[in-house]
């Protein structure tokens, strides 16, 4: 049923490991490394069709501080930030107290409403598109960061509900009903019993989240328009329209969008691994 760990395979298995795991790890690295080496190269070599060669020479600098001075980069940046936390303070919230209500209390329609929120991540995002996009308008949102942060509000909900209520619903019942019979409300007990031994899954969730809503492009494309409201990912490809053959600036700019999602997984790394784990031996 599980595969048997590589330790307890043939000689020859393990050494093929050995030398696979390194070269397909070089593949999947390859663009990244491309990337990087073109951030620093000169615009004479991209003219020159040296994309994989060693650089003729190095323009970090140059190229790092021309993004910020001959583009919009900065208010990119700026609207990614606008739009990633508000969705994931708001979706976070949204499905801890939804969460909670799915794993605790006992109602009619509680399994079908729970298979809403899990049906609702099944559905292929691109045939949503017109819809949104027209519901958008007509609600005076359409290229607003506030209209994009509460679409992905609304969408990441579902995914996040499901976290979370099977996070809670592996927590003993019996600190809920010890409680109860204390005559605490139910208000309380969410918010000082249950919500502390929500921390790993919070932190682990919103890493996630940061992660999905700040790479995000599809959306970023379909609802925004223009250097005021379009976050980091479409600003990107506005870059690439404008300066068709800068590719040593797209590249540095690429490199510096990826910077804040690594960053807040370095930051939150303890919490994040702690988060997808516990549990995971009982």
């Amino acid at each position: 049923m599980f595969p048997k760990p590589i330790q307890k395979s043939s000689p020859w298995a393990q050494q093929l490991y050995r030398v696979a795991l390194p070269l397909a790890l070089l593949v999947w690295l390859l663009p990244l490394i491309a990337v990087a080496l073109t951030s620093v190269r000169s615009q004479g070599d991209i003219v020159a069709g040296n994309y994989w060669g060693w650089p003729t020479s190095f323009n970090m600098l140059e190229n790092y501080t021309g993004i910020f001075q001959q583009t919009p980069i900065g208010n990119y940046i700026f609207n990614s930030f606008r739009v990633t936390i508000p969705t994931v303070i708001g979706a976070v919230t949204l499905s801890c107290m939804a969460g909670y209500a799915l794993a605790v209390y006992r109602f009619k329609g509680n399994l079908a409403l729970f298979f809403l929120f899990v049906a609702g991540n099944f559905i292929p995002f691109q045939i949503l598109m017109v819809p949104v996009r027209d519901f958008t308008v007509s609600l005076g949102i359409y290229n607003t960061i506030s209209g994009l942060a509460l679409f992905h509000i609304a969408f990441q909900t579902g995914f996040c509900t499901l976290f979370m209520r099977n996070f809670i619903k592996a927590m003993p019942f019996e600190l809920i009903e010890a409680a109860r019979v204390e005559g605490v409300s139910e208000l309380r007990i969410f918010w000082f019993v249950v919500l502390p031994l929500m921390k790993p899954a919070i932190a682990a969730l919103s890493v996630l989240i940061f992660t999905f809503i700040w790479n995000d492009y599809f959306w970023a494309m379909v609802l925004t328009q223009g250097a005021d409201t379009q976050p980091i990912t479409a600003g990107l490809n506005s870059l690439n329209g404008q300066w068709v053959s800068a590719w040593h600036l797209v590249s540095a700019g690429s490199i510096v969008a990826a910077l804040p999602p690594v960053l807040m997984f370095f930051l939150m790394q303890r919490h994040f691994i702690a988060g997808l784990t516990l549990g995971a031996v009982k």
